[in-house]
Parts: structure tokens; sequence; C-alpha cells
């Protein structure tokens, strides 16, 4: 089958972009979100793994301020997340 270049980048492109954001724990909700017991939806573009799991944050300052005591704030996204979305 042939592709037209043009189309063939842009399914490229689109596989790409779709690999790019990552899965993660919380159901993509913020992890720093969570810590402060707000829901926060994300693509999860912008994550860091912990202990072999990804979590994911709405920005990069989202992230730099949960990574400044990671081991306390996913203790408390932890919490929250269980207490607010059970089952």
């Amino acid at each position: 089958m042939f592709l037209p270049p043009a189309l063939a980048v842009a399914l490229m492109l689109g596989l790409a972009t779709t690999a790019y954001a990552a899965t993660g724990e919380f159901s993509n909700m913020c992890s720093w979100g969570l810590a402060n017991h707000k829901d926060v939806q994300t693509d999860c573009s912008v994550n860091s793994t912990i202990k072999g799991k990804t979590y994911c944050f709405s920005s990069q300052e989202a992230k730099a301020n949960f990574m400044k005591n990671p081991t306390s704030n996913l203790g408390k996204a932890e919490s929250f997340y269980k207490s607010e979305h059970k089952g």
C-alpha cells in the first residue's frame, strides 16, 4: 500500500504523540494535586517514575514541588486518592 509522504509523516507523528503520554498511577491524576486534596486530571506527559511506578503531574512546577519530598507527598496523595475514589 502506498501512502503519500505527507500522510505517512502525519501518521508517524500521531503515533509518536500517542506514545509520548504515559499511563500513570491514580488514573493519571496529578500526584501533587492529590497530595493537596485536589483532583486534577492530566495527560501524563509530565511524569516521574518512583519505585517502578509512573506518577503524573499537571505541570513541571507541580512535579518539582512534589519531588521536594516525594515520600511524604506520595503518602498524602495515596491517602487522599483512596478516600475519594473507592472501588
